[in-house]
């Protein structure tokens, strides 16, 4: 028996009824490892993104929360299945959210240095931004999953 290895991923779905023609340039895995552990961060992960979230949520004072709202995209009962319909939330904090931080990011020495593993976090961040601006100008909603 083989095992296929799946690369870790950001799915980003809309309520739109269209499909939304922005997309990821490039691996979404940066901004699965960096919403993780600045989940993590308030439990005392010392990971180097999450330090970068501390200073981006404490000290820059940035509302990461919309940024946070997400959940592993495979369920395994009803339960898991309802969490995920929680999920969805409003584009525009979502927009603001991934903006803000790539921003601070590429603006912050600090951050830049924290996240200098993940090259492609800022891009891909805007990115998200992009679809969620997007979502936000049809008036949909949008949820945050991913696969590892």
């Amino acid at each position: 028996m083989t095992v296929e290895h799946t690369p870790t991923t950001l799915i980003v779905e809309t309520t739109a009824d269209e499909p939304c023609p922005v997309d990821f340039l490039g691996d979404t895995s940066d901004i699965v490892y960096f919403i993780s552990m600045a989940h993590t961060e308030r439990y005392g992960a010392d990971h180097p993104l999450a330090r970068a979230a501390a200073i981006l949520k404490r000290t820059l004072r940035v509302n990461m929360a919309p940024l946070l709202k997400f959940a592993d995209a495979r369920t395994d009962n009803a339960a898991e299945e309802e969490m995920l319909e929680g999920l969805w939330q409003d584009a525009t904090p979502l927009a603001e959210a991934a903006r803000t931080v790539a921003e601070a990011i590429e603006g912050t020495a600090e951050l830049r240095e924290l996240t200098s593993s993940f090259p492609e976090l800022p891009e891909r961040l805007k990115e998200l931004a992009g679809i969620a601006a997007w979502a936000a100008d049809r008036g949909a909603r949008v949820r945050l999953t991913y696969l590892i």
